[in-house]
């Protein structure tokens, strides 16, 4: 059997749509990989913030405020996307916006805090607001029972991405600090090259990928932004009828809290509990892109086979592990293996849920439902970082404590699993479509 099986795709979808729609990951990857993982969350914490012991404190404040304002917009934006039949404009609009944010703070030096902030929270808002208009793309693309390898596919293609811009950004600080350079002077070239990056590689995805939606047919001013409120609005007084759904979004919200300390602080922790430089730190996130990679893949196929709920079950006793071996890491060879289970079950688990949400997602509904798991996971984007920053301030700086509270959401999201049945789950959406929300 071909890895690429055609036969995974929607009749009228052909594969270099989905090519397209797998390089929109490719693109956005190496902004979370390089300025919220590996490069500028450090350099905002060392040398932004002088190393103050509120930096950390700070770094995930700005987070917290960007994902607070992606909570209270993505829903209503998406279902604003739906009946305009506009996801595609959405999505360019805010992947420009993010790359010019990005590029801006390639000016950000020692002291810039308040600029710095901003800068973050600002990015950070258009790349979630792009991630996940993107992502309500996949049930257009993929038949149901194929959706895990299909997320699979693209999901594991983004490391690549994310790999590409932590090269370019490696061999440039190596070859910064041969010459004498501080971080000071060599990391805000690197936002420049993530900017590069991300705005050359997306341009597939809107030359090739389609817009299937349309505009919704209906009464004068239904495709406005109060339109999409009303839309929200019904379809939360119909959560009864969706209830699997929002099982997975409590689930979500709580496991995804601790992807988001890893994702945000795991260069951190490296630098501050392992004594890693900047340089093995980068080198560290490069393993982690590439067992993420091959994790998104292989499980993507193993999703479809078991099942969705086995397989993110799975993911999550993955998670617990890699938090006990990182807590109690004594030596860099054993966080190693933290490191690689880290990605293994990252690549995953994120895949897992983005097919998991297109399973239960009406047809009609895509961009709205995708802005409401959005909602989740920038919760948790906020409550996961911010416990983690809280922790390390109230123990003077003690970052495997930290880490190890980050293991209560993993078992959080195990126990909130148990009440979710997707194929239940899937059978409402097919019974809200053929009754679609007025």
């Amino acid at each position: 059997m071909a890895l690429f099986d055609r036969s995974a795709l929607n009749p009228d979808v052909k594969m270099r749509e989905v090519f397209a729609w797998s390089m929109y990951d490719f693109a956005n990857s190496g902004y979370t990989t390089v300025v919220l993982t590996a490069v500028f969350n450090a350099y905002f914490v060392g040398v932004v913030a002088s190393g103050a012991d509120w930096a950390t404190l700070a770094w995930t404040v700005a987070l917290a405020a960007s994902n607070l304002a992606v909570m209270l917009t993505m829903p209503a934006l998406g279902a604003f996307a739906d009946l305009r039949g506009a996801k595609k404009p959405l999505v360019a609009l805010a992947t420009l916006l993010c790359v010019v944010s990005t590029a801006a703070l390639a000016w950000i030096g020692r002291g810039d805090l308040a600029a710095a902030m901003l800068l973050v929270a600002v990015s950070n808002y258009f790349f979630s607001m792009g991630e996940a208009l993107a992502g309500a793309f996949l049930p257009e693309l993929a038949r149901p029972h194929a959706l895990g390898k299909v997320s699979g596919w693209a999901w594991s293609f983004g490391y690549f991405g994310g790999m590409l811009t932590l090269g370019l950004s490696l061999a440039w600080v190596i070859s910064s600090q041969s010459q004498g350079r501080t971080a000071e002077q060599f990391v805000p070239t690197t936002m420049l090259i993530v900017a590069v990056v991300f705005a050359i590689a997306a341009l597939p995805t809107f030359l090739v990928l389609r817009e299937r939606s349309t505009p919704r047919a209906g009464a004068p001013g239904e495709a406005s932004a109060a339109g999409a409120l009303r839309r929200v609005g019904a379809t939360l007084r119909k959560a009864r009828e969706y209830r699997d759904f929002w099982q997975l979004l409590l689930c979500g919200a709580a496991y995804q809290a601790g992807i988001a300390v890893v994702i945000a602080l795991a260069a951190i922790y490296a630098e501050q509990a392992m004594g890693f430089t900047q340089q093995q730190t980068m080198l560290l996130i490069f393993l982690v892109n590439i067992a993420s990679a091959l994790g998104a893949f292989g499980f993507g196929y193993l999703q479809d086979r078991v099942g969705h709920k086995r397989a993110l079950a799975l993911t999550l006793v993955g998670w617990i592990l890699m938090v006990l071996v990182a807590a109690f890491s004594r030596s860099v060879d054993s966080f190693w293996v933290a490191a690689t289970l880290a990605g293994l079950c990252m690549g995953s688990s994120q895949s897992c849920g983005r097919a998991l949400v297109g399973y239960l997602t009406p047809a009609s509904h895509l961009a709205e439902f995708f802005g409401l798991w959005a909602l989740a996971t920038r919760l948790s984007a906020v409550i996961g970082p911010l416990l983690y920053g809280v922790v390390t301030w109230v123990t003077d700086g003690d970052h495997r404590t930290a880490i190890l509270s980050t293991g209560l959401f993993f078992v959080l999201g195990l126990w909130l699993l148990r009440g979710l049945d997707p194929e239940r789950g899937h059978a409402a959406a097919v019974r809200a479509e053929a009754s679609p929300t007025p």
